[in-house]
């Protein structure tokens, strides 16, 4: 006759749950339950032992209190291999539970909603099921512990094959990823309770990350390096991206793939990219998608050798054929990419590989979150901010100037200053229209920023418009565009020689307008 064995099951997303529960009675599982699992176990005609049978008290205070008891985390944790502890488990009646499978209350996807009540969310904080989870894991050599339902076919397969029993390797990796499940979970609550209270940086900050793959190399071939996934962004990011062709990403691939859809994002016109080292060397918007890659191509054509594009809007065949007239390409991010792009992009032996293709999903509108924060870790600690995100960004525009920008120059200032705000400091973007024509990127000055910005845009200077992501120190940056034939700058002000850059800008017929607010990216 085989062993019977118990398993609790309590879970919260109940998806699959009846097929593993059924699969575990064939295996020769008692089943223990709890609440809403128990009732639909029971729909499905199984056998299930209500926990407070085990226990000997009835569920109370409205479910808080139902599996903290010694009759439940002892017949989890008494360690099989002890004479003492198989003792003192006979001499309390203690039954040993072989299998537990528990998912926890959404606490934060409950959190995400940035109306929930503090009642609400307090609900949703889950005691009893990371708990027994953590019991579980504990005694891992003993028990098996599934707190996600992708795992329910691996166990019951094993099961099977096993007869009644899961292989240690198995067993220990389960276990890991509940500590890993529930080191998540706590985090998320220590962060919501804690921002509760005065603003303010968080007392802690809790950075976690699932391995989402691993990448070919790191910056340079001989690094090793992984993508670590971190839930909860809220918006589209790669993560989430589905890739639909081309080889395993790189490290670099994947930075600037992310600099290549942060771009895009921040338009609601239709918008392109064309990005290398993180930096765009063309970006611009239009009334399409194609003739927004066109112009953005075409803002620095032989930079554009090998970037990776983003854009805002479906890549179709259309797209796709305008791509393919160009010089190498080496990477494509999109909301939506059509199967007759994909062709078209994948079959032509062109660039002599693939082109990968990321496609993110539909975008939708998530500028201005609040809970949205930029990391970077460097050795010692990390380095933790909000996102630049401005909500109206344009409501305290001052011209400073004699001459004010027309209203094209103003369309077309605003638009400089979106695309430079994702530049690398010191940052000199120069634009005609919705078009990057010239970009002055990560120099120790501003001028020479503005130099290279100069040299890019060659004759295109003569009528452009530019953005600075800070002030000028001194005039000499703003004369050199002006004498380049720029017409009107937007900039945020704020040198102590603020006054002798806008008397350059008078003397050469600048307009020129401040912002306010500064946008560094180091």
């Amino acid at each position: 006759m085989p062993k019977t064995r118990r398993a609790l099951i309590s879970v919260f997303d109940k998806s699959g749950v009846v097929a593993f529960a059924e699969g575990l009675v064939q295996q020769h599982f008692e089943l223990i339950s709890t609440g809403g699992t128990a009732k639909a176990l029971r729909d499905a005609g199984l056998k299930v032992l209500d926990v407070s049978e085990v226990t000997g008290f009835p569920e109370m205070l409205d479910g808080r209190v139902k599996t903290l008891h010694p009759n439940v985390h002892g017949g989890l944790l008494y360690r099989r291999d002890l004479d003492a502890h198989r003792a003192q488990a006979a001499q309390h009646g203690i039954v040993a539970i072989d299998l537990v499978a528990v998912n926890l209350y959404p606490f934060e996807k409950t959190v995400a909603d940035p109306n929930v009540s503090v009642e609400d969310a307090i609900e949703q904080i889950d005691i009893g099921g990371p708990s027994m989870l953590r019991s579980a894991a504990k005694n891992w050599e003993a028990v098996t512990v599934v707190c996600e339902p992708d795992d329910y076919p691996r166990v019951l397969s094993e099961l099977r094959e096993g007869a009644g029993e899961t292989r240690r390797e198995t067993r220990r990796e389960l276990a890991a990823k509940v500590f890993a499940t529930t080191s998540r979970y706590d985090a998320a609550i220590c962060a919501y309770m804690e921002g509760l209270g005065e603003s303010g940086p968080q007392k802690t900050f809790h950075l976690q990350g699932a391995l989402f793959q691993g990448l070919r190399y790191g910056e340079n071939p001989h690094q090793q390096a992984a993508f670590y996934a971190i839930p909860g962004c809220g918006e589209p990011n790669l993560a989430d991206a589905r890739q639909r062709s081309g080889k395993e990403l790189s490290f670099n691939n994947i930075l600037d793939l992310s600099a290549a859809l942060e771009i895009v994002k921040d338009f609601d016109e239709p918008a392109a990219a064309v990005i290398k080292h993180t930096n765009p060397c063309g970006a611009a918007t239009a009334g399409d998608v194609l003739e927004a890659y066109r112009k953005a191509y075409e803002g620095d054509p032989l930079s554009a050798f090998g970037g990776i594009v983003g854009l805002n809007r479906k890549l179709d065949e259309r797209v796709a054929e305008e791509i393919m007239s160009h010089p190498k390409v080496d990477a494509i991010v999109a909301p939506l990419i059509t199967e007759a792009a994909i062709q078209i992009l994948t079959t032509r032996k062109k660039w002599g590989q693939q082109v990968i293709l990321l496609e993110t999903g539909p975008f939708e509108d998530f500028r201005g979150g609040a809970r949205a924060r930029d990391v970077r870790c460097i050795p010692g600690g990390m380095l933790v901010q909000d996102r630049d995100r401005i909500a109206d960004e344009w409501a305290n525009l001052k011209i400073v100037t004699k001459r004010a920008p027309t209203d094209a120059e103003m369309a077309a200032l605003k638009f400089a200053m979106r695309v430079c705000k994702h530049v690398k400091s010191n940052a000199i973007v120069f634009a005609q229209g919705t078009q990057i024509v010239g970009v002055g990127a990560g120099q120790m000055s501003r001028v020479d920023s503005v130099e290279i910005a100069v040299k890019k845009a060659a004759a295109r200077a003569t009528g452009a418009v530019l953005a600075s992501d800070a002030f000028f120190p001194f005039p000499d940056g703003l004369e050199a565009a002006a004498n380049a034939g720029v017409k009107a700058a937007i900039q945020p002000g704020g040198s102590v020689k603020d006054d002798e850059v806008i008397a350059a800008a008078d003397k050469h017929g600048v307009a020129m307008v401040f912002t306010g607010y500064r946008h560094f990216k180091h």
